[in-house]
């Protein structure tokens, strides 16, 4: 191929139209089929007249090869269109955020109540610090059994044995007894009493933070302990022991009832509701109030470092307010619970901020966990008939 039939007649490459090109080309002057753009759209379709049959088939070859590519083209096109509508990694990342969200809601929610439930159970606190102050609370009218806390009733049983744990571990330095209580059974403060001096034998000093009230048998559990802080208006003291008897046998006469008693001994039906004491029985009954009494007065004679003499000129039964208790020297300072924890660390030798552990201190995760508060009530009133309905009356200090 010379240089004749690539540039006939000497014309510059450049200045060739679009014509000549498709005159020159390699099928010797015949019209390909070129896309429609540029060309006016007729309506009439493409017209070969005047071409040859060799170029009419030229013109179907390459009119078929356009249609060929059409389809690749549109194939190509399709895959790229669902290439795209994949869901990314991000759009999946995305849609599983809501389960993610969920799940660290389910796992907070869980920590919360883990930290909780410690919490009430008395590892609350400065977790930096390793030497405790253990707080237990004394909270109701006392009496020895097993009735949950916060419920009304502090029974010896579960005050002695938190007592117990405390003086079990190492780190507890020292013990706070907070006080709220009216007393109870003098029996319920001997046991918890026990428990306070066993804590004080083996090194754990043992510190009485008063608050509303601590009176009775709550003052009789005060009285050996190493230190007692109240407030000025806290109605504490009240140091002695009563012995009640009811008598309804008047309302059982107006009603018609009436009782036959078989009995091995005078007194086996002492206190019954249905009729009053004997002289012989009153006179019993002083005595036994008299050697509970006298049990009362050595405790806070001991505690108190005071006489007996001392201990019953005050020992009438009289209740006294914080601010003079403090001068007739039944207690030793004012203050509230944490000036009780600051002093309890003093004599426990804890150096800086102690760690406080609330032994049972009523919380929301007990009362969740518990009935509902009308079948509380009768539960609590179940466990307790014992003690509040007893055919022999109740002694209470």
């Amino acid at each position: 191929m010379n240089d004749k039939n690539m540039n006939p007649e000497g014309t510059n490459p450049e200045e060739i139209s679009g014509d000549e090109i498709v005159k020159n080309s390699a099928y010797d002057g015949r019209e390909l089929p070129l896309s429609g753009e540029g060309i006016p759209d007729t309506g009439e379709g493409p017209s070969y007249s005047g071409s040859s049959p060799e170029a009419t088939s030229s013109r179907e070859m390459a009119s078929q090869g356009t249609s060929f590519e059409a389809p690749e083209r549109k194939k190509n096109e399709s895959e790229g269109l669902s290439m795209n509508s994949t869901p990314s990694p991000q759009k999946k990342k995305r849609s599983s955020m809501p389960y993610i969200l969920v799940i660290l809601a389910l796992l907070t929610v869980i920590l919360v109540s883990i930290a909780a439930i410690s919490y009430s159970f008395g590892f609350g606190g400065d977790i930096g610090s390793s030497e405790k102050v253990a707080v237990i609370y004394v909270q109701g009218t006392m009496l020895s059994g097993n009735v949950p806390a916060g419920l009304g009733y502090a029974t010896s049983e579960e005050i002695s044995e938190n007592i117990r744990s405390a003086v079990a571990d190492k780190n507890v330095k020292a013990i706070v007894l907070r006080i709220n209580s009216p007393g109870g059974s003098p029996a319920a403060a001997q046991e918890i009493v026990e428990e306070i001096k066993n804590a004080q034998a083996k090194g754990v000093p043992v510190v009485v933070s008063m608050g509303d009230l601590a009176a009775s048998a709550a003052y009789y559990i005060s009285a050996p302990t190493d230190y007692i802080i109240a407030n000025p208006s806290t109605s504490t003291g009240s140091i002695g022991v009563i012995w009640v008897f009811q008598n309804i046998s008047a309302s059982y006469k107006e009603e018609g009832i009436e009782y036959y008693i078989a009995k091995s001994g005078e007194l086996k039906d002492m206190g019954g509701t249905w009729r009053g004491l004997t002289d012989e029985e009153k006179e019993y009954a002083d005595s036994v109030v008299m050697e509970s009494y006298e049990n009362f007065v050595t405790e806070v004679s001991e505690g108190r470092n005071m006489t007996r003499g001392e201990v019953k000129a005050l020992a009438d039964g009289r209740i006294y307010t914080g601010f003079r208790a403090k001068e007739l020297g039944l207690v030793d300072d004012f203050g509230n619970l944490y000036d009780a924890i600051e002093k309890a660390a003093e004599l426990g030798g804890i150096v800086g901020e102690p760690r406080v552990v609330y032994m049972n201190r009523a919380s929301l995760s007990k009362l969740l966990l518990g009935s509902d508060s009308g079948e509380s009530n009768e539960e609590v009133q179940q466990l307790v008939s014992y003690f509040e309905d007893s055919p022999y009356g109740k002694i209470l200090a």
